[in-house]
């Protein structure tokens, strides 16, 4: 496994839309490193530099992850939550259960 795989992966859109899951620092790395020059800020920067880090076990790969999502979300390309909290699970969750046979009313 690797050192800069983050907990939970990070999904953005690219493209056309389509969502894609950064999973580790090396991943969010190689797409900061093919950002356009003129779009890069002192953020941008940061967040490579700590992805960087975070592949050389400099820092932890959740430290890498917090930055690299700072910077997909202040350039709009954090993908929108796909599932919500409800009682007994997530929207997601109830959409795919099947129906009770002879439930009670």
């Amino acid at each position: 496994m690797d050192r800069s795989s983050f907990e939970k992966p990070v999904t953005i859109l690219t493209g056309l839309g389509t969502p894609s899951k950064i999973e580790s620092g090396a991943e969010a790395y190689a797409l900061l490193a093919d950002w356009p020059a003129a779009s890069r800020t002192a953020a941008h920067d940061i967040a490579a530099k700590a992805c960087r880090a975070a592949m050389d076990g400099e820092i932890d790969a959740e430290t890498a992850r917090a930055t690299f999502v700072a910077v997909a979300r202040r350039n709009n390309l954090l993908a929108p939550q796909t599932s919500s909290p409800v009682a007994g699970g997530t929207i997601a969750d109830w959409a795919t259960r099947s129906p009770r046979v002879n439930a009670p009313a």
